[in-house]
């Protein structure tokens, strides 16, 4: 397991957003002063949350906090791109229980999971 590369997948998802006419805001600041690593909105509209965790220390717990932040900015999904593969059912269960989409992926495939969620989010 490798670390991932934080500011190179902030700049291509960035990209990608931009290029399929979409605002990608990094470091995105919600009102209750968390933030958000990436956030991917179409206008005013709220359409992904993307969270990069490069660190494995208390992993459950960071990914509640991003389904949490995620809840409160209004975001109905949330992407959690990281090395590590494995995966938390409680935390599973209570992002679906509040109605937040959650998806763990790793870094190879993060560009092309956000360029699909985008495009079906144009349809």
């Amino acid at each position: 397991m490798s670390a991932i590369k934080v500011k190179t997948l902030t700049r291509q998802i960035i990209a990608l957003a931009d290029e399929l006419g979409f605002k990608a805001v990094p470091e995105y600041r919600t009102k209750d002063g968390t933030r958000i690593d990436v956030a991917i909105l179409d206008g005013e509209k709220k359409l992904l949350a993307v969270e990069l965790e490069a660190s494995f220390k208390w992993f459950p717990q960071r990914v509640l906090y991003d389904v949490v932040k995620a809840e409160r900015a209004g975001f109905d999904s949330l992407f959690v791109v990281t090395s590590f593969r494995g995966r938390v059912r409680w935390v599973d269960e209570y992002a679906s229980e509040r109605g937040i989409t959650l998806k763990i992926i790793g870094e190879k495939e993060a560009v092309e999971e956000v360029k699909n969620f985008l495009r079906s989010s144009c349809i």
